[in-house]
């Protein structure tokens, strides 16, 4: 067997260059580059490997450099989102802090079901040096370190306490990466003695390889039983998720759709896969869902779930499907979502279910009273984002204005990103899509500090478009170096920075509750109260991003938001693009409801009527049997 000497990370890195994927005919790099940040644990390791390549060119691993650990992970799940899971980075951190600040990251890719490919260092396995900087002595075992948090939001994870070890760890890590139930963050502990380690590596193990990713066939009688049962809707709707855009369903479900007259509802992660105008796509689905599509779940009598998990911001808390006899048919990849709601399951790659049902219901199709149903709602609730866009509010704007301002000038292709805060509510209700990739918004893991970190890997994996990141004050604050990133790799992103001093969402979410909005405003502290209702912080974010290297625009009104986002657009690097806005809305009507409980007791009648309005509403909760 010939073999070749290198080190464990020089191994990893030659490996990892010649990884694949394959779907459809289209193959492409799995693990196109590295992302990381040198510290003791890796930059003799990982950190020697990577430059050995770049030098030698004995391995195409190209290296990017973070300036956060949690930031670079968020940029991997963007870049592999936009690439429908058949890319993905991996990610180096040295020992300690290091590692453990990709936690975060990789328990949101998890969540999210987005490969990433973890390579956190680790202690010394020999021991010799123990206790080292930064490790942590667990009287339950001398195998324990830092890095076993990892286990808990990883969907594979080992530790290679041996360099031979490595050999059958990262072909698990491949296939994990690879398969579509399956795929989250991956783990690969590295202590950094086991890094520097020389082995004898046989050289089969960096053969080029390619990893498959199936389309699996719906079984027939399956197929039938669905079709049986949604041949018997009177008030069908699909849910359409993220599954459906994954899969490249988007021109099947669009023809489904057009030939049964199933009217289509979204959740974030499937909002573009009909485009908002198609005469049956009728808006977001549940707690902060449209008018139409909750009305329209109210009355459903099947819903057809599509590549959707039915978080509970999809079911407003398992109150938006209203019909007592509500039978559900899911079609999914993953048994596990398939089966949810005591669902008729069909598990299959989305696409190819389409493709079987639209065969079994050939020959049906909706009421035309149910088209006309469906046409009525979506006038309706077409009127209502035409208001929230064009309410006139002052002096300073509502956000929904700014999100109408957005609509109009950014294109089909444009990129939209955010995660946290008032603004995901806001843009599921309100924003426009028409490509499916031009909707970017985490709401699995709703992760602050999310979006200026994705706005990277999102560019990266699309130059060709437009990437706006949308992001509030609160956002901003959680994790903004990325910028620093964007202007290093010569990324060109436009970051509207929304500032409203304060937590939106969570204000607005606490004064419903009775909770009076404490603790959520940027404020000093009030020598009166005691509390954090002062004057307004003299924080100048605009100022910061400046100082990051970006370039800075002010909008103060709606249409000099309008004037400074075309700039933005037409500038050749990264642009901020900073307006205010009042932080207390107004937010688009609530059609949906999300179950948050409210304490039981109080001695303060805010709180005791907020839980009155809470029992109530608890009323309507009931699991779908």
């Amino acid at each position: 067997m010939t073999t070749v000497r290198l080190t464990t990370a020089q191994a990893l890195v030659r490996f990892l260059a010649n990884q694949y994927s394959e779907r459809d005919g289209q193959e492409q790099r799995l693990i196109p580059g590295v992302w990381g940040i040198f510290g003791h644990g890796n930059v003799a390791g990982i950190g020697q490997a990577l430059l050995q390549a770049s030098v030698t060119q004995e391995a195409d691993l190209p290296y990017y450099l973070a300036r956060n650990e949690q930031g670079m992970v968020h940029a991997t799940v963007a870049y592999a989102k936009m690439r429908d899971r058949l890319a993905t980075f991996a990610c180096t951190a040295s020992t300690g802090p290091g590692s453990t600040n990709m936690i975060t990251g990789a328990a949101l890719a998890t969540t999210n079901r987005i490969p990433v490919l973890l390579l956190p260092s680790d202690m010394f396995a020999t021991r010799a040096a123990d206790p080292v900087l930064q490790q942590l002595e667990d009287t339950r075992g001398g195998d324990v370190t830092v890095n076993d948090a990892f286990r808990a939001v990883s969907k594979y994870f080992d530790r290679i306490s041996r360099p031979e070890q490595l050999i059958p760890a990262a072909l698990a890590a491949m296939r994990v990466l690879t398969d579509p139930v399956e795929t989250g963050a991956v783990t690969l502990a590295l202590p950094q003695d086991v890094q520097a380690e020389g082995y004898d590596w046989p050289v089969a193990f960096f053969r080029r390889r390619v990893w498959h990713v199936g389309r699996p066939v719906p079984e027939p009688a399956a197929v039938e039983r669905a079709a049986r049962l949604l041949r018997d809707a009177r008030r069908p709707l699909i849910v359409a998720g993220g599954g459906a855009v994954y899969s490249g369903a988007e021109s099947r479900l669009r023809a489904f759709a057009e030939a049964t007259g199933i009217p289509v509802a979204d959740t974030h992660a499937g909002k573009g896969a009909v485009p908002w105008d198609h005469p049956c796509a009728v808006g977001g689905i549940g707690s902060t869902g449209s008018y139409g599509a909750n009305e329209l779940a109210k009355e459903a009598d099947v819903v057809l779930g599509i590549g959707t998990r039915y978080s509970d911001f999809t079911t407003a808390s398992h109150t938006v499907f209203a019909d007592p006899d509500v039978a559900f048919v899911n079609l999914n990849v993953a048994r596990l979502d398939a089966v949810k709601h005591s669902a008729e399951p069909l598990v299959a790659d989305a696409r190819l279910g389409i493709e079987a049902l639209a065969g079994a219901l050939a020959d049906w199709e909706v009421s035309p009273e149910y088209r006309a149903r469906t046409r009525q709602l979506i006038a309706r609730t077409r009127e209502i984002e035409d208001g929230c866009f064009t309410v006139g509010h002052g002096p300073l704007p509502a956000q929904t204005e700014i999100l109408g301002a957005l609509n109009d000038v950014l294109g089909d292709r444009d990129v939209v990103i955010n995660a946290a805060g008032s603004m995901p509510g806001d843009l599921q209700q309100l924003w426009r899509a028409r490509d499916p990739k031009a909707y970017h918004v985490e709401y699995a893991y709703s992760c602050m500090g999310y979006e200026i970190a994705a706005g990277v890997g999102a560019k990266m994996a699309d130059p060709s478009r437009e990437v706006v990141v949308l992001v509030g004050d609160g956002s901003y604050l959680m994790m903004a170096q990325e910028i620093v990133t964007m202007i290093s790799e010569g990324l060109k992103v436009i970051v509207v920075l929304v500032q409203n001093h304060g937590f939106a969402s969570i204000g607005a979410l606490s004064q419903a509750l009775g909770s009076q909005r404490f603790g959520t405003k940027y404020r000093y502290r009030n020598g009166t109260s005691g509390q954090l209702d002062g004057e307004i912080l003299p924080v100048d974010l605009a100022a910061n991003a400046s100082s990051l290297g970006a370039d800075v625009l002010h909008a103060a009104s709606v249409d000099g938001f309008r004037t400074a986002m075309e700039k933005a657009k037409a500038a050749a690097r990264t642009t901020v693009v900073h307006v205010e806005t009042d932080l207390y809305g107004p937010n688009p009507p609530a059609h949906g409801w999300w179950d948050v409980p409210v304490s039981q007791t109080s001695a303060l009648d805010s709180t005791r009527g907020a839980y009155e309005t809470y029992a109530a509403n608890k009323l309507a909760q009931r699991h779908y049997l």
